[in-house]
């Protein structure tokens, strides 16, 4: 979907500038840009101890700040991404959501604008969320027209964060947009992991509702490729949505897993009604284990449309649901200090090729697989009704 026209990008100077490099999706996104010998510089507030940063410059920046906004020193024709986010997880209290997440995603977003403006700089890939559209009012899958309504603080940061990006595409400013669903791969755990602990002690997995419904992952790998994808492409003025194709049902999904770590565990569905109005209550009372963006579509058949990918870049994700899972335990498996997970990272062939052997990190291979940055998690609300029991 083109919500503006697109204007003639200026020549680029061959940089590229990632605000929150460091996060899950960021880091892939300098990996494969330095593995084809490209300029990177990342901007964000934390610097993990990972091989990008012996080829990649890092510039300590919060951006909530203008001033350290500004410190980057963006140049006319720079290319500019913006993954810097407020995660949902550790859970954010409700009195204290829209401090935690506006000023990041908003504030935050229109300092980098408004420092493209300043330098002239005229590309931007943004990611925003599949929460923006709230509960669906249309059968699946939801497509980009879907009307923004988001439940709370998360999406609606986004949808104002979108807002801002519309602003400045009048000023001549090329933006692509994404809404990733829940990102998976390598590293990625959140509530997964008390998913994880169940499934490996084997006691019984529950869902929110029968289980039939389906979610949809997104590969950390692919949110990578098609951010680079659009960025080679002058960013086209747009919005897409990011999610895996031929979903299978939440339970089908947790049976592949049970299946695969040879577990006792069985999956046990529970009612919808009853562990919401828990979750509700916690959530009045400032004790929250799952915000209401998080628990309320748990139940609900919720799969974006992707279709639109082909026509702008003509392809969609690969890889299903099932492997990105199995992936993700895997690796978690295998990397059971959450320290080391934090901060994995999975190399490529053209990667090694580039940086060297010396290169590599104990990880597992690289695989398609999903911080949400983004999305609206079965996983964090199956493990989460154990934890309101």
């Amino acid at each position: 979907m083109h919500n503006a026209q697109d204007n003639a990008p200026s020549k680029t100077t061959g940089r590229h500038i990632i605000f929150g490099g460091d996060g899950f999706v960021g880091r892939y996104i300098a990996r494969d840009l330095l593995a084809r010998g490209e300029t990177v510089i990342i901007a964000d507030k934390n610097k993990s101890d990972m091989p990008i940063y012996q080829h990649a410059r890092y510039i300590k920046v919060d951006v909530r700040n203008a001033d350290e906004v500004k410190s980057v020193g963006l140049q006319k024709g720079d290319m500019v991404y913006n993954m810097a986010a407020r995660l949902l997880m550790p859970p954010v209290k409700r009195k204290d959501r829209y401090d935690a997440f506006f000023p990041v995603h908003v504030d935050g977003t229109r300092n980098i604008l408004n420092a493209m403006v300043d330098a002239g700089c005229d590309r931007l890939v943004q990611f925003s969320t599949d929460m923006v559209y709230g509960r669906s009012i249309m059968p699946p899958p939801i497509p980009t027209t879907h009307p923004k309504d988001p439940i709370d603080a998360y999406g609606q940061s986004k949808k104002a964060c979108e807002d801002v990006c519309e602003e400045y595409r009048e000023k001549g400013i090329n933006i692509s947009i994404f809404r990733p669903r829940m990102v998976m791969g390598p590293g990625r755990l959140g509530l997964l992991a008390n998913l994880f602990k169940l499934v490996k002690a084997g006691l019984p997995v529950p869902t929110i509702g029968s289980g039939a419904n389906r979610y949809q992952f997104v590969s950390v790998f692919d949110c990578a490729s098609f951010a680079i994808q659009a960025g080679d492409e002058g960013c086209p003025n747009g919005a897409w949505n990011l999610g895996s194709v031929n979903n299978p049902s939440t339970r089908d999904v947790l049976k592949a897993l049970i299946r695969h770590a040879g577990s006792k565990s069985t999956v046990i569905p529970t009612p919808a009604f009853a562990v919401k109005a828990v979750l509700g209550t916690l959530d009045a009372l400032d004790m929250t284990l799952l915000t209401r963006e998080q628990y309320a579509i748990a139940d609900e058949d919720y799969v974006v449309d992707v279709e639109d990918l082909r026509e702008a870049f003509g392809r969609v994700p690969s890889g299903s649901d099932e492997e990105m899972i199995l992936e993700t335990w895997d690796c978690w498996l295998e990397n059971p200090d959450p320290k080391h997970l934090q901060s994995l990272f999975v190399t490529t062939p053209e990667w090694e090729a580039f940086a060297g052997p010396s290169s590599k990190t104990p990880s597992t291979k690289p695989a398609p697989a999903a911080d949400n940055d983004a999305g609206q998690d079965p996983a964090r609300n199956m493990a989460q009704a154990v934890s309101t029991s």
